[in-house]
């Protein structure tokens, strides 16, 4: 048997499955094509997470489209971060290219053109569905990750939460918790010394301040009412296909804080929504995360700790998450070792450190008799990715030098006018985009703030109104008193000893 035939072998023995699976391309050997050495990924392992690594311009986002579409047809709904803005296409089907023509024949696969479900999500003011969550959903300790704030003003943070569920407080956007924070160390001051304890007024600064930092980055669009269900991440369209949700952040590149809390709100909210999944055969939801350098750079200790054991534990709700980004360093080791599927896409060794980094990956692939990991990876063409997967055991199936196949969708964006349309058939953008401010903290607060103020005004005036009863009752006593000790005039001069003698004398003369 000759090296190519005992190749072709190894490969469809090590891609052949029992149940449902995704068929990326065909295996490569020697810069060869080998028609019907098909390169198949279980569908039962799809939420053992994975990665899609290469250079600018080498097919990631084509590969990103091609497991997001597959999926789809299997009736698995896909979540999708579209950082550069090149997905929108998934909704049209592929105008076809000779070129794809030709690719689909070396490969063994017939190419059928297709257009998929899709929703649009935004989380700024981009058109689309929006996306919100409430503080109270986050909760005291998520809020002091994402803020990287110390433990003292941890314990605050959860201080402040304890002091708005006792006092049916709802904390639903930033100003809310910024009021809050203010009111803790200002007018009611004195009742959350008396009942949790003296809040500094420095540690509550440092807070604001990091709470000014998220805002100024959109967070204010983020945090509020309506809040978006996870369920509605999960449906599927009357052909039975798993919708496609595409989060529009093509203005989400410079504020990384933002994309970070958004996205472990997300995963900490699927977590803790969706049922155990077990054992099932197939992912409930599978979340493609573009850029994610984006997450890994900007995030605190607290939050990348966070991050990695969502990714530990995420898997067993049937939720399978996969980074897109150029070189697998961009992800930390502790979640780089939980990704079963890995499409490597090519590198460029341009300075010794590129060297050294492709050296890094290589030893990140089962080893092989076919292939010098490290060479191939410098040598694969555009469209053309190493393929590792685990197998419906677990085990990790051969690896391959893959020719991708080309996506069914359109593989460009949607006109202005496409757009429009699709968002104006939207379900999911009449019931969360139209904004709610209902009375929360903030609106109570500035209440409970007035009436304690009407409040005292009235007790001062009282107090006021008495003093002056008081001083007009003492003034009307001394005047009395004034007037009593004052003699009448007349009666003074009858009074006198003169007159009174005067008197007697007559008297005594008429009597005689």
């Amino acid at each position: 048997m000759s090296n190519s035939e005992k190749f072709i072998n190894d490969i469809n023995a090590g891609n052949t499955f029992k149940g449902d699976y995704i068929t990326l391309g065909a295996a490569m050997l020697e810069g060869e094509t080998k028609t019907n050495a098909f390169v198949n990924v279980p569908l039962k392992t799809m939420n053992r997470h994975g990665l899609i690594a290469g250079a600018t311009g080498t097919g990631k986002t084509k590969t990103l489209q091609v497991l997001a579409e597959n999926l789809s047809e299997k009736g698995v709904p896909v979540l999708l971060m579209d950082i550069k803005g090149d997905l929108s296409g998934l909704a049209k089907p592929s105008p076809g290219h000779a070129k794809i023509d030709e690719r689909h024949e070396k490969i063994g696969l017939p190419f059928d053109p297709q257009s998929f479900p899709v929703e649009i999500l935004t989380l700024s003011e981009q058109d689309g569905v929006r996306l919100r969550a409430t503080i109270s959903e986050f909760g005291p300790v998520l809020i002091s990750r994402i803020l990287g704030v110390t433990e003292t003003q941890a314990g605050i943070i959860s201080v402040i939460f304890k002091y708005c569920d006792d006092n049916k407080l709802p904390l639903l956007d930033l100003k809310d918790f910024k009021k809050i924070l203010q009111y803790a160390t200002n007018e009611g001051k004195e009742e959350f010394q008396e009942a949790y304890g003296r809040i500094s007024t420095a540690s509550t600064g440092a807070i604001l301040r990091k709470i000014i930092e998220i805002e100024q980055q959109g967070g204010d669009l983020f945090f509020g009412e309506t809040s978006f269900d996870t369920q509605d991440l999960l449906r599927i369209d009357e052909n039975g296909r798993g919708y496609i949700n595409i989060i529009r952040l093509t203005d989400i590149q410079d504020k990384p804080k933002l994309f970070s809390t958004f996205m472990l709100s997300l995963l900490a909210e699927i977590y803790s929504t969706f049922p155990e999944q077990g054992d099932s055969g197939r992912p409930e939801l599978v979340m493609f995360i573009d850029e994610a350098h984006l997450i890994f750079n900007e995030a605190s200790d607290a939050l990348l700790n966070q991050i990695e054991s969502i990714v530990k534990l995420i898997r067993s709700k049937g939720v399978g998450l996969y980074f897109v980004t150029q070189n697998p360093t961009d992800v930390p080791e502790a979640v780089l070792g939980q990704l079963g599927l890995k499409v490597q896409h090519a590198l460029r060794a341009f300075t010794a450190k590129d060297r050294k980094a492709i050296k890094l990956t290589a030893q990140n692939y089962p080893d092989t008799e076919y292939y010098d990991t490290a060479d191939v990876l410098t040598s694969l063409g555009i469209g053309e990715a190493l393929v590792s997967a685990l197998d419906e055991k677990g085990k990790p199936t051969p690896l391959a030098a893959t020719m991708m196949r080309a996506p069914m969708s359109r593989m460009d964006i949607l006109t202005e006018s496409e757009l429009s349309s699709l968002l104006s058939q939207s379900q999911l953008a009449k019931k969360y985009n139209k904004e709610i401010d209902r009375e929360s903290a903030y609106e109570m607060l500035n209440e409970k703030i007035k009436l304690a103020e009407a409040e005292e005004a009235k007790r001062k005036a009282e107090e006021e109104k008495e003093a002056l009863k008081k001083a007009e009752s003492k003034r009307k006593a001394s005047s009395s008193r004034r007037r009593s000790t004052r003699q009448n005039p007349i009666v003074k001069v009858l009074s006198s000893p003169t007159v009174i003698r005067s008197v007697l004398g007559i008297l005594t003369k008429m009597l005689k």
